[in-house]
């Protein structure tokens, strides 16, 4: 009998990366396309179709291939939709699965990103063995997988666990892409730090070697690199954001006491730069109960593979659907 693949897709706000992958969690074939390349939904379906062509050809052809699960912002596993997604370039409700599944002619299966990735970890990666999890992702935007008692929590409306969007800062909060304002994101994402630099370069005159840049063009990975060299500045921007995040899963911890939270995506890279100030604060704002009972995790898994992985989780339950 001849081996039965699926295709996980992971749409970012930057990069849409997929894969085909086989029963034992190994991406095969992989491709990506650039998410905000497209307005017109349409446009972005068919680049999309023409590149998960490619690897399916890699695989065998379509009678290979069993499913495809997505994971996207603001994905809804129930309807099939992505809803309102703040980072996407289409706005609105966007029936995604559909689309691609007329386009490609193979069944497909959308979920939320971060629960995409929290699916992956909890297969393949460092949450393998645990029944109650968070996966926070640190990338565009903050997303968040909640798993509690080995499931993971979608609500009765699809979109449970927006971890991202729990406000932090009330008074003068930052403006977020979901339209409110004080959201986690806005501190805590990549685009969040960059934020924060470019907030402390116009409000201070301290020496810093990210004066140097042009401040509409700073980054997250510039703060990294800076910090690296021993910037103050950049090293304050690190302590600051780890400060919001550990005051936030300090509030986390005490909704789902959960075994373990684990960083994914780029901002993550940061290492002790990021855990070092999230720990401090985590412990120092944790009800006594909850002290020193979540561990801190970084992902194993590569930083695309994890969500690639957890969507296409949802391709081989498509097949047991199809076959049943």
């Amino acid at each position: 009998m001849e081996k039965p693949y699926v295709l996980g897709i992971d749409i970012g706000g930057t990069n849409t990366v997929f894969g085909v992958v086989d029963a034992r969690g190994t991406i095969l074939y992989s491709g990506s396309i650039k998410t905000g390349k497209y307005e017109e939904i349409n446009d972005y379906v068919a680049a999309l179709a023409e590149g998960l062509q490619g690897v399916i050809a890699q695989a065998g052809g379509k009678d290979k291939i069993k499913g495809i699960g997505v994971g996207a912002p603001n994905g809804n596993y129930f309807s099939g939709c992505i809803e309102f997604a703040p980072n996407l370039p289409w706005k609105g409700t966007i029936p995604l699965a559909e689309l691609i599944s007329e386009k490609v002619g193979i069944p497909v299966a959308l979920t939320n990103d971060a629960n995409a990735a929290a699916i992956g970890e909890m297969t393949y990666g460092v949450a393998r063995g645990m029944k109650d999890f968070i996966v926070i992702t640190l990338g565009t935007g903050v997303g968040s997988g909640i798993v509690i008692g080995g499931n993971l929590v979608y609500g009765h409306d699809g979109f449970a666990g927006e971890l991202g969007h729990v406000i932090v800062r009330r008074e003068h909060g930052r403006l977020c892409g979901c339209g409110r304002y004080g959201c986690l994101e806005t501190y805590a994402s990549a685009t969040g730090v960059a934020r924060t630099a470019r907030e402390l370069l116009i409000n201070r005159t301290d020496e810093s070697l990210l004066r140097s840049l042009n401040p509409d063009e700073i980054t997250s990975k510039d703060v990294f690199d800076a910090a690296q060299k021993g910037d103050q500045l950049s090293l304050e921007i690190f302590n600051i954001t780890g400060k919001i995040l550990g005051e936030a899963f300090a509030d986390f911890v005490a909704f789902s006491s959960p075994e373990a939270i684990i960083l994914f995506g780029g901002l993550a890279k940061s290492g002790d730069l990021l855990m070092k100030p999230i720990k401090e604060a985590m412990e120092k704002n944790m009800l006594k109960v909850f002290q020193g009972k979540t561990k801190l995790l970084f992902s194993q898994l590569k930083e695309s593979d994890a969500a690639v992985l957890g969507a296409s989780a949802l391709g081989w339950e498509i097949k047991e659907a199809v076959e049943i």
